[in-house]
């Protein structure tokens, strides 16, 4: 019998931190290229090719040719962020220092002097790694997981992030968790990051990202008006290192962190709806040149543009959740496409 992906998981907390990083990066490379020419070759409608999908409309003008590198390289970036977070128990402080290069926009640290700060994040990079370091340099990480099948592979996901300094709110499908949330921000001086890039919900905002209408979560926003509390959006990408820096990080690659302020664009006295409405917008917008520019570190393997989702299905999703209150889903992540 073949291992199921939660054995694969479970194999993996246990024993990548074991590796070299040489070989660690190594094999997730080779898995990342076999995959990618599997899914190539067989033309299958699956993530790679929704990745392959995703990239076009990021970069218009890329030949058939370049559009297969770039999501050769993206599926590379994506597999190397497993290996890296399955290994990161394992990494010493000094090693996470020389991996993370901090491009932080100065008035988070004044605004974390009074209080939390809310950032909008993309699916990019490692954020995990860049979470690690926000709480030993900024402040205590809050963030919200979806729980996971079966419960002791949540529990283990939890542990790891709670160990790397985070705090944790798990919320389960259709739980309300916006509350819970909010109640935990008003406790302390957090770094709320919310994974907002992609929410099919009937919370979900439409925006327009490279041109192209997606569905962006409404939490950021919504969190930073309920909280009156400031809003950024964090893009995370690959750096490779070379000298003192890559024998202080022990590996090849860092990340750079880039953390930017997002003004709200609308009076304040307008309606809650539409002030989460525009600031989500605005982050939005904000985000799609950090994506052009570092388009392999997008880890989008799911459907993001409303060009790509089937409008019947989103529909009957939407009919599902009527029942609850665009606050209470604010946080609640993705929905099948």
């Amino acid at each position: 019998m073949s291992p199921s992906v939660e054995d694969l998981y479970r194999l993996a907390w246990r024993h990548a931190h074991r590796l070299p990083p040489r070989v660690g990066y190594a094999l997730c490379h080779l898995g990342a290229d076999a995959t990618w020419l599997l899914h190539t070759l067989q033309g299958r409608r699956t993530g790679v090719g929704q990745l392959r999908r995703n990239l076009a409309r990021l970069l218009p003008g890329a030949t058939p040719a370049a559009l297969r590198r770039t999501t050769r390289q993206a599926m590379r970036s994506y597999m190397r962020y497993f290996y890296e977070a399955f290994a990161l128990p394992g990494t010493s402080p000094e090693q996470l220092q020389a991996r993370v290069r901090p491009d932080i926009d100065p008035r988070a640290y004044e605004d974390l002097a009074t209080g939390s700060i809310v950032v909008a994040l993309p699916h990019m990079g490692n954020w995990d790694l860049v979470g690690a370091w926000a709480c030993s340099h900024l402040a205590q990480v809050l963030t919200v997981a979806e729980h996971l099948e079966p419960d002791d592979l949540f529990e283990q996901f939890v542990a790891f992030r709670e160990g790397l300094g985070m705090r944790v709110i798990g919320q389960r499908r259709g739980e309300k968790a916006f509350d819970r949330l909010l109640a935990a921000a008003q406790e302390g001086h957090h770094v709320i990051a919310l994974l907002a890039d992609r929410d099919l919900s009937s919370a979900g905002i439409q925006a327009s990202l490279c041109g192209h209408t997606m569905r962006a979560a409404a939490g950021p926003a919504a969190l930073a008006v309920r909280l009156d509390r400031p809003l950024y959006y964090a893009s995370v990408f690959y750096e490779p290192l070379t000298g003192e820096r890559r024998r202080a990080a022990g590996g090849p690659w860092g990340v750079v962190l880039r953390l930017r302020k997002v003004e709200e664009p609308g009076p304040t006295a307008a309606p809650t709806r539409e002030r989460v409405e525009a600031w989500t917008r605005a982050w939005v917008s904000a985000l799609a040149p950090e994506l052009v520019a570092h388009p392999t570190d997008w880890h989008m393997l799911q459907a993001v543009f409303d060009a790509d989702l089937d409008p019947e299905r989103l529909a009957r999703a939407h009919a599902r959740q009527a029942q609850l209150s665009p606050q209470d889903t604010a946080t609640a992540g993705e929905e099948p496409s």
